[in-house]
């Protein structure tokens, strides 16, 4: 009973400074359902991505300098179309931006809906906060246009530069416009024609996948989805939907799964973050985990000749070193996780920082206490 209070204790004690997230489901009931779409994408239902390459204008002397080339050329394309004779060496572009903008177009989209678009910096511009994107055509990867986009940017970040000192927030060579680009051409796809469509989930697992053909062929009322791997379902359309599918999509989208995964601990060194899933567990083991650090400091003794000291006599430096090396002396402890919450508090009571945890989980893992896949990231 004292072993038992001692340990929640410690327990208690490092909870109130771990630096340690973990992402724990409810460990003692079933996982709950989610909804097909969540989990899966639909063939047919895509976006499509897009491209063009624009200039900004009207920057406040943050555009891009003499030294990018393609600015200057670009500039001098556009004002030769508009009937502008310029001189190359009289064009400074230090309000101009070379610029690359992108968007994603639904593929039901239709000509005269906006799209969102993004624009992105290529040359040494420092900003373009207060900037305008000049019409500019985006194409798909056909190399048709299917979009116009112009307008006003919104930069969500500010940057100010002094002669001593510079303040900046967020990144401001990337910019947005909402509905800053206008549809002229639609995706020639007609989905409403097909005649299989196929089901892709975002996880690879045979049971789950399993439970999605039982699932939409007791919704549809007969053997029409067949599992092709541990990721992806065809399903033949039914007549009755055949050229009126958004019904049976709509009925599709909403049945409720409910994810079975593998057990898995993921690990990301640079943040020190150890990521649990609910279905990790542990056998009983035997932990001691004791931290050794050593500390080093450098200086030096400067030794100078004194006021009667023989000629020739010069100043000596000697280096001198301050080492200290200290160790915890932790005892054998024993942890074990039938769930989740055994696993974390065990591994809590052992009182280590989430630096020490992942090399704890990495020699549990090795010692074959850890029955879950270990992903370093």
């Amino acid at each position: 009973m004292k072993r038992g209070n001692r340990m929640n204790n410690i327990s208690a004690g490092f909870t109130a400074t771990i630096l340690l997230l973990f992402v724990i489901f409810m460990h003692a009931q079933p996982v709950e359902a989610v909804r097909l779409k969540d989990i899966s994408s639909f063939s047919g239902v895509r976006d499509n991505a897009l491209v063009g390459y624009g200039l900004v204008v009207g920057l406040s002397g943050t555009g891009d300098g003499t030294n990018s080339a393609f600015t200057i050329t670009s500039m001098m394309n556009m004002l030769e179309k508009m009937g502008v004779q310029v001189d190359r060496s009289s064009i400074k572009p230090k309000n101009v931006a070379a610029v690359m903008v992108t968007a994603k177009m639904p593929v039901s989209a239709k000509p005269g809906a906006p799209l969102d678009v993004t624009i992105s910096s290529i040359g040494d511009s420092k900003s373009l906060f207060g900037g305008v994107l000049l019409l500019t055509p985006l194409k798909g990867i056909d190399g048709n246009v299917y979009a116009l986009a112009q307008g006003a940017l919104t930069v969500g970040g500010f940057s100010a530069t002094g002669e001593a000192a510079t303040a900046s927030k967020n990144v401001v060579t990337v910019a947005r416009i909402p509905n800053g680009a206008t549809i002229e051409r639609s995706v020639s796809f007609a989905f409403n024609k097909q005649r299989k469509i196929t089901i892709n989930l975002g996880m690879s697992d045979f049971g789950t996948i399993m439970q999605v053909v039982k699932r939409i062929n007791t919704a549809i009322g007969g053997k029409y989805a067949t599992a092709v791997d541990a990721s992806t379902v065809d399903l033949a359309i039914p007549d009755n939907f055949r050229g009126n599918m958004v019904p049976l999509m709509a009925s599709l989208e909403n049945l409720e799964i409910s994810p079975d995964v593998k057990a898995k601990v993921v690990v990301d060194e640079k943040t020190g973050t150890v990521v649990l899933g609910r279905n990790v567990r542990l056998t009983k083991v035997a932990i001691a985990h004791g931290n050794l650090q050593v500390i080093i400091a450098e200086g030096a003794d400067v030794s100078q000749p004194g006021p009667f000291a023989p000629e020739g006599a010069q100043t000596v430096t000697t280096p001198e070193t301050d080492l200290q090396v200290e160790e915890d002396n932790n005892r054998l402890m024993l942890v074990e996780g039938a769930t989740l919450q055994e696993l974390v508090d065990g591994l809590n009571a052992i009182g280590a920082t989430p630096r020490d945890l992942i090399s704890i989980l990495r020699t549990m893992k090795v010692a074959g206490a850890l029955h879950a896949e270990l992903e370093v990231i």
